[in-house]
Order: structure tokens, then sequence, then C-alpha cells
């Protein structure tokens, strides 16, 4: 039986990421080593006295982070920790979309946290403030929004933990219970969370230009939707941006049918070529669609400072669906990036990571076109941190991690993505985190499985895994 604490239900985290909490410091310390066989979720949930979605939702983040791996009738794998830390370290870890921390400013840094404690409001940050968040903060990117037109008279904006915060307030504010579009594949914090609050899901396929329109306008039709949620700027895991005349036609046809949009624009300022396009939030002249930002993915992803800008009235329902859930926001790592912002160092820290950042998608689109098998696909984004693979129709990606995880290196299958379309074929790779020299070789390795695990099917036929993990 795994050493678990109880969970308290009264603390403002969630049971399940208090779960996963405890579950990788086991993984960490070694507690769990590696190649160790996890109880299943059923068995697991019935020792904690916890609902089963509870426990497969730790797994689930588990496994996002390349820390533990399910396999079909087999069970669920520990696969990271200490030892596969330290091996993964020196190849490649292509599993985790996050910057890279070798391009964090900490000297930039530690002089802004530096100035924040100095300012004579330091005792007032650190009190407690409003559930809405750091005024200053909201002031400043609301005028920020608004002199790029964004947001509206009408509009609002609330501060939250990051963007995942920002859809759990909106599955339980006007997503409970509902009809709702959501892109195919799609990031699985996304699916999780309109999971949990009873949605019924529709996938929308994902082509090369963002989510598919014909099938958009078909399953709204046929389903009735009350949310669309979308990533029109290099889409995670697929990378994949929407051209403007796509965005355009998308507002068409949900205004048309009374959908709503929640458009996540979690990876817009990460463009490394081109210019960028207007959010789908500038285009509507309605003022409807709600825009998810997030300071995550450009700056430091420790901090969990997002937002959400919608007209007042919803502002007013998330704030109030807020405050039960933590009473308050941290104000002073709100405080910290709005010093940050207003002193220039994170627009010259954006302009460092749009530099690393096309290196890195350069590394990774050339080593693709070298090492991948004949027969191939994989997406050409102009921006993020992903891009999607496809392997030829014989292969599948989660059937192949085992093999690539004993080479020292990690990838995620597209099963993970998965809404309606299991695409066994698919896998994401992730390359901010890594360097350009850790991008070739990975993909050289996985190029090298891909290609003999092909040859071996089409002279032999498919290969069955053995049941033991080593």
């Amino acid at each position: 039986m795994l050493p678990i604490s109880p969970l308290n239900p009264d603390e403002k985290s969630p049971l399940f990421r208090q779960l996963y909490g405890q579950m990788k410091g086991l993984i960490d310390s070694g507690a769990l080593s590696k190649g160790s066989r996890l109880p299943a979720t059923r068995e697991l949930a019935g020792q904690l006295g916890l609902n089963r979605t509870t426990v497969s939702a730790a797994y689930a983040l588990l496994e996002s982070e390349g820390l533990i791996a399910g396999h079909v009738g087999r069970g669920s794998f520990v696969t990271g920790g200490s030892d596969a830390a330290n091996e993964l370290s020196a190849s490649a870890s292509f599993s985790r979309s996050r910057p890279s921390e070798l391009l964090f400013p900490l000297e930039e840094f530690r002089k802004t946290c530096a100035e924040v404690i100095a300012n004579d409001d330091a005792a007032a940050i650190l009190q407690l403030g409003s559930p809405s968040g750091y005024p200053a903060l909201r002031r400043y990117l609301l005028e920020q929004a608004r002199a790029e037109g964004t947001a509206r008279d009408s509009d609002d904006i609330l501060i939250t933990s990051g963007c995942q915060q920002a859809f759990d307030l909106l599955q339980r504010t006007i997503g409970e219970g509902a009809t709702v579009l959501i892109e195919d594949p799609v990031y699985l914090g996304v699916r999780s969370v309109f999971e949990r609050a009873g949605a019924r899901l529709v996938g929308v396929p994902v082509s090369a230009d963002g989510i598919d329109l014909e099938n958009l306008e078909r399953m709204i039709a046929r389903e009735r939707p009350r949310l669309l949620c979308v990533t029109p700027n290099f889409q995670n895991p697929t990378g994949a941006t929407m051209p403007l005349s796509a965005r355009q036609a998308l507002l068409r046809i949900t205004q048309a049918a009374g959908v709503l949009v929640i458009e996540n624009d979690i990876y817009g300022p990460l463009c490394y070529t081109g210019e960028p396009l207007a959010s789908i939030k500038h285009l509507d002249q309605t003022g409807d669609t709600i825009l998810l930002r997030s300071f995550s993915k450009v700056a430091f992803p420790g901090l969990r400072v997002g937002w959400v800008i919608a007209r007042r009235a919803l502002i007013e329902k998330l704030t109030e669906a807020k405050q039960w859930s933590d009473l308050h926001t941290d104000q002073l790592s709100q405080a910290v990036l709005l010093r940050f912002a207003e002193s220039g160092r994170l627009e010259r820290h954006r302009q460092r990571m749009l530099i690393a950042g096309a290196e890195r998608l350069q590394a990774a689109l050339e080593a693709c076109e070298k090492y991948l098998p004949a027969g191939a696909k994989f997406t050409r984004p102009r921006g993020g941190m992903s891009l999607w693979i496809e392997l030829p129709g014989a292969l599948d990606a989660a059937e192949l991690l085992p093999r690539a995880e004993r080479a020292g290196v990690t990838y995620l299958p597209g099963r993970y993505f998965a809404v309606s379309r299991p695409q066994p074929n698919g896998l994401r790779i992730s390359f901010a985190g890594m360097t350009p020299e850790e991008i070739r070789s990975g993909l050289a390795v996985l190029g090298g499985i891909f290609q003999n695990e092909l040859e071996r099917v089409r002279a032999h036929g498919p290969l069955v895994e053995s049941a033991a993990l080593v």
C-alpha cells in the first residue's frame, strides 16, 4: 500500500492535486523507484476512500510530466524520479511543455523582487487582498488590452492562478453539464477540467490551420453546444495556428449559432516568425469572446499568474467562484511580475525567448526532416513550444515509448490528447525546454527507433511488448 497521508478536502488545492503532490514526492525521493508498479486507480481509490476519477486525474497529471507511464493490460509504472531524472537530463525529455530554466533571467528577477520588497507598499502586498487580483496589475493588464483593442469598456479582468484555474472557474460558472466543443487533439488540462464538471465533450479535428471549420459547423448544427474552447495561436499539442480568415469565419459560425467562444491565448507572445495575428477577442465586435492569457509560458511558470478578460457580468460571477475557491490570489507574485513588466525587463526577456525559441524550433524541424522515417508527417509551427508528429500508420507511438525511455528519450503519445479520435500513431514533441543539441540528438534516437520498428513491422508484423517493465 502506498504511504499516502490523508487528503484534506478543506484545502484550496483539489484532492487530485494533493494526491499528485504526494506521489510526485515519493517518486522524486526514490521511495517509489523506477519500474515500480502502481496500484490500479480503482484499487487506490478504495484504499484512500476517494472517487476513482480523483485518482485517475492524479495519475494523468503524473503521466503528463513523464513521471509514470500507463500500459494497456499491464498497469501504470514509475518512469521518472531520481534515477530517471539524472538519466534524462543528459539526453532528451520532449514530454514537458515549459520554458527552459537556462533562459530565466535570475539576476534581473532577484533585482525585481528586491525592488518590490523595498517599496512602501510591501506590507499591503503581503496582506490579504481582493479575490480579483492585485489591483495595480489588473489596471496595467486591462489598460494594455484596451490599447490593443482586445478589451472594451464593457469588459473587466480577473487574475487567476494560471490559465488552468481560469478554465476551472469557467466550468463551474458556465460549463457545468453543458455540451462543450474542444479541439481534438487537445491539451489534457482543458479536457479534464470540463470532464470533471460533467460536461459532454465533443472533439473537433485540428488541421495544420487549426480547428477544422467545416467539421465545426457540422458539429454545432448537430450537437447544439453552449461553449467552444479554442487555442488559435500555436495550439498544444499540434503547434497549429489559425489564419486571420479562419478566425473571422469561426466568429461568423459561432455567433450565428449562439455559441460562446473561450479563447486560450497562452502561447500568443511566442511568435518566432511572421507577424502576430489579431486575437479572436479583438476581432469579435460583440465583445462576447472570453480571453485567457498567462505569464507562465513567457516568464516564470512557477509564479502561476494568468488572467481572464470578459464581459463585466461574467467576471463578477467568476470572481465570486474564485473567492469560494481560494479567497484571494498571491499578491507578491503579481506585484513582482508587474514590476518586471513595467521596468521593461519582461519585454527584454521575451525578445531573448523569441531568439532562443526560434533556434529550438528550427532544430526540431530540421531534425524531424532528417531523422523521421519516410511516410512520417509533422506540423511546422511558427511559434509556441510543441509540434505534432504522425508516424506511418503501422506504428503505435504508445507502444514504442518504453523503448524510447530505455534509450533516454521521452515524449507524450497521442492518446494523452485524444478526445474522440485515438490517433495511435500521433505524438507530441515539446522542444522549448531543451537546447538545440539535445533536440537534435533526441530526435535522432527517436528516428532510429521508429525506422527500425517500421522495417521490422513491414517484414514480420507487429511486435508484442514483453509483460515485464525493465
